[in-house]
């Protein structure tokens, strides 16, 4: 049996891939923070909680990444644990280039003193494009970071592929384009809409707050994205991948058709609040996933549409389960008014 050792594993990839390597037969071991209220409503949703080994450590401490290793004795490693929100980045620049950036190296150093066999996934971005692109992007296409968190990216990114090199170590970078899904988290501007929506829809919300709706993303369904993640550290030989749809849709578009599942216009609800702007913005990301395809056989399974349509429909049930008092794993009753949130664009 094969043994994985997975880094945030209570975030959105982190637990559809638990549940995909348990269906593989992994035994399945997942690093946590220890904090006063520990984040694994997702993988209770999933009803994986109980059939996964779940270790203490913490990104900025190498020795404790060790320790992790030396408990998984794990055959493959994915590291999908980061400082993940764009938004936050900004906030808090600092901290997120040790845990999203340098966290990386410490993590591909434990792997080289303890087992330089262990076959290593890093959770790349499509972040670290940056903004001026205007044509589909592949894995020779031009870096250019937008925010503390792509530049934190693109440093982990290079500290896998000179390690690949450098120690002969199984080390792969997945350049994932943005990839959602019902596990997505409420500060992210899908999740945002789609739950925002539901919530109009019941009569809970009277309106939907959002910053640039011109901004062009490619989106896929996390899911199909973590199968990408397995493939490339099943292939025979380590290489970088871009995982994406090769098609790119507008937030407005993403408002649209959310709205339209429910029955409802858009433009009754929602408003452009300049406050939620970035300091900085990409505002076009499309990704060539050809190489994949060619290499590992992978290819997007769902749609724009029918992605939509999933996260709607999710957040609608789980709003009606709500009003009728059931209890269940779930983020939404608890999350405050980000308008109460303060933040540097808030103040501005």
């Amino acid at each position: 049996m094969k043994s994985a050792l997975i880094t945030g594993i209570t975030g959105q990839d982190g637990a559809y891939l638990a549940k995909f390597l348990l269906e593989k037969g992994y035994e399945v071991y997942g690093i946590y923070r220890r904090l006063s209220t520990p984040n694994f409503w997702r993988l209770q949703y999933l009803e994986i909680f109980d059939r996964i080994n779940l270790v203490p450590a913490d990104l900025t401490d190498e020795f404790s990444l060790l320790e992790s290793l030396k408990i998984s004795d794990a055959d493959e490693v994915y590291h999908l644990a980061a400082q993940s929100f764009v938004g936050t980045s900004f906030e808090q620049p600092t901290s997120t280039a040790h845990v999203t950036g340098v966290a990386v190296t410490s993590m591909l150093e434990a792997i080289r003193h303890y087992n330089p066999h262990i076959r290593f996934y890093q959770a790349s971005s499509s972040e670290i494009y940056g903004d001026g692109h205007t044509t589909i992007l592949n894995e020779n296409s031009p870096f250019k970071p937008s925010s503390p968190y792509a530049a934190a990216k693109l440093y982990g990114y290079w500290m896998t592929r000179i390690y690949r090199e450098g120690y002969d170590i199984f080390a792969c970078n997945g350049i994932l384009f943005n990839h959602e899904s019902p596990l997505r988290g409420l500060e992210f501007v899908t999740r945002k809409i789609s739950n925002t929506a539901a919530k109009i829809a019941l009569g809970l919300e009277d309106e939907l707050l959002l910053g640039n709706l011109d901004a062009k993303r490619d989106w896929g369904y996390a899911p199909d994205y973590v199968e990408a993640m397995h493939m490339m550290l099943q292939h025979k030989e380590p290489d970088d991948f871009v995982i994406a749809t090769a098609e790119t849709h507008t937030v407005r578009e993403f408002c649209e058709k959310s709205f339209e599942e429910l029955g409802l216009d858009w433009q009754d609800y929602v408003k452009v609040d300049k406050r939620f702007f970035r300091p900085l913005d990409v505002n076009y990301l499309c990704g060539d996933y050809s190489k994949a395809r060619e290499n590992l056989g992978w290819q997007p399974k769902t749609k724009f549409e029918e992605l939509v349509k999933i996260m709607v429909r999710e957040d609608l049930e789980r709003w009606e389960r709500w009003q009728n008092g059931e209890k269940f794993p779930w983020d939404a009753s608890n999350y405050p008014d980000e308008t109460k949130l303060i933040t540097r664009a808030l103040r501005s």
